[in-house]
């Protein structure tokens, strides 16, 4: 197994990407090495089911779960992890299949503080919160530990605030950047797969732009460039992510100019994007990628810039310390967006602080940001806003208007559905709380490529087991089904690009299908 993955590690080398997560049935091999490791390979071994094991609910993270959570309770011994290090090591999965073993460890005398220090610092816990309430109500000190650190909000607390200052080197793309040259359509195949897709962005040559071999890769010699300088990158454009929402499209920007996300591989977040304009959902996808995205005038930016960015005055700095541009961020919520690593970890954590609260009945916090609403207005509703509205339990939305309507319907297509796969499985989905899921496979049942052969043979299990529907190749094309299955004057999603097609709020899609008590989106009517 070792053998084949240095294989593999060294061809993705050539390409210039790490190698892909590992698979259900390599963590399965891995396991058995750990228990009888190879002299040398110890090292690696830990390495390697500590960082390139996919955390959630995918099946390669429930192999590795099943191992750690059998060290954890003391059912099996292992001379690499002890008992602390498998804790841990359940704790950096971010929820879904490890949840269980730590809640059910909080009362044990040996690592019950470590459980709890670990289940403070998740918010993927959803339905299991009542689990912990549960114990704390029966006397565990360690459960009722957990609940008064998310009542209090540690878990966005502990993380660092967006900073007075950032300064950064600039990649400066001129013109219009629709998301085609970020995440080219003949290259959707490869869209799961980030840092494989990433090398097509931008390969096709513009101003100020040549790529490595035009029409493959993309300008890999110039991003590295721009990074030599040692400094984070701030992805700039005249006009940025415009044409179809795409999810991959984000993906590409901040696999390049984003941040390692400790314990899931080959993914990245955060990062800064500044745009003259930013369009509208490509907005949305970087908010919930925990990107600082904000529009200001970029004309006096130029490719490989010292600026100063001052998030809180609405400035931009050269490196002289001149201003050469102001900006205001279209929301303060934005910061807060940040510092919880993005907008749908916000709002879930958020969530997860309302609801420990109630149950310590406390008051609401004013630990976060809260959004704006727009003026009032004695304007009618358009059929829109009355859609929206009735979903949330009012006569209607006004634009700029924060809400959490209820969704009954969610459509996938199947270039994308590997995406939106990979995204539930990070949100540690088990089951679907929409009335109405639906998978399609409209776009590759003619001409499928085999990776899309195996797509259609592998995502209808996914779909359905969480209680959704899975159409067939060659059933019809998303749109058309969801337009006979809607309900009059119900809310829908249809992910037809993206896992955020056509949602005024990136978060739609996944608000509606975890397990998640409230469905948030922000309406942009």
């Amino acid at each position: 197994m070792l053998d084949a993955y240095r294989e593999h590690v060294a061809e993705r080398a050539a390409q210039n990407i790490p190698p892909v997560p590992l698979s259900p049935e390599q963590v399965a091999e891995l396991v058995e090495l750990i228990q009888a490791p190879p002299a040398g390979e110890e090292s690696l071994l830990i390495e390697l089911l500590t960082d390139r094991v996919p955390p959630g609910v995918d099946e390669a993270a429930y192999v590795k779960a099943g191992f750690l959570s059998s060290i954890a309770t003391a059912e099996t011994a292992c001379a690499l992890i002890d008992r602390e290090q498998a804790v841990a090591l359940l704790g950096n999965m971010l929820g879904g299949y490890n949840i269980g073993t730590l809640i059910g460890l909080l009362d044990d005398d040996e690592v019950g503080a470590s459980a709890a220090r670990e289940l403070k610092q998740t918010i993927l816990v959803f339905d299991a919160f009542h689990d912990v309430q549960q114990l704390a109500e029966n006397g565990s000190k360690n459960a009722q530990s957990v609940l008064e650190s998310w009542a209090a909000g540690e878990w966005f607390t502990d993380r660092l605030e967006v900073a007075d200052s950032l300064k950064m080197v600039v990649f400066k793309v001129t013109g219009e950047t629709n998301t085609d040259d970020l995440s080219p359509a003949p290259d959707a195949w490869s869209r799961p797969d980030i840092p494989l897709h990433a090398l097509a962005m931008f390969k096709m040559a513009r101003d100020g732009i040549e790529p490595d071999e035009p029409g493959t890769t993309g300008p890999l010699q110039l991003i590295k460039e721009i990074q030599s300088s040692g400094l984070p990158v701030a992805f700039v454009g005249d006009v940025v992510g415009t044409g179809s929402s795409r999810k991959s499209a984000t993906n590409s920007v901040l696999w390049y100019f984003g941040d390692d996300t400790p314990g899931i591989p080959n993914k990245r977040a955060g990062g800064v994007c500044i745009g003259g304009k930013v369009a509208p959902i490509f907005y949305n996808t970087m908010e919930d990628a925990g990107a600082l995205v904000f529009e200001a005038p970029v004309d006096h930016l130029r490719m490989g810039d010292v600026i100063e960015i001052r998030p809180y005055e609405g400035v931009i700095l050269s490196e002289s310390g001149d201003v050469v541009s102001e900006f205001a961020l279209r929301s303060d919520v934005l910061l807060d967006e940040v510092r919880a690593g993005g907008r749908i970890n916000l709002i879930i954590g958020r969530g997860l602080t309302t609801k420990a609260r109630q149950a310590l009945g406390l008051e609401e916090s004013e630990l976060f940001r809260k959004p704006t609403s727009p003026k009032a207005s004695t304007k009618g509703y358009t059929l829109a806003q009355k859609m929206v509205g009735r979903a949330c339990g009012v006569e209607g939305i006004r634009p700029g208007t924060y809400c959490e309507p209820q969704m009954t319907t969610v459509g996938s297509q199947d270039t994308t559905g590997p995406m939106t796969r990979d995204e539930l499985q990070d949100l540690a989905c088990l089951g679907f709380s929409a009335d109405l899921t639906m998978q399609s496979f409209c776009h590759t049942a003619a001409y499928p490529k085999p990776v899309d052969i195996n797509t259609q043979h592998t995502l209808p299990d996914f779909i359905t087991t969480r209680g959704g529907i899975s159409l067939r190749p060659g059933d019809g094309i998303i749109h058309s089904w969801l337009n006979r299955m809607l309900l009059p004057a119900a809310v829908g999603l249809s992910c037809s690009s993206s896992p955020m097609k056509r949602s005024s709020s990136a978060f739609v899609a996944f608000a509606a299908a975890t397990r998640s008590a409230r469905r948030t989106c922000r309406n942009r009517c």
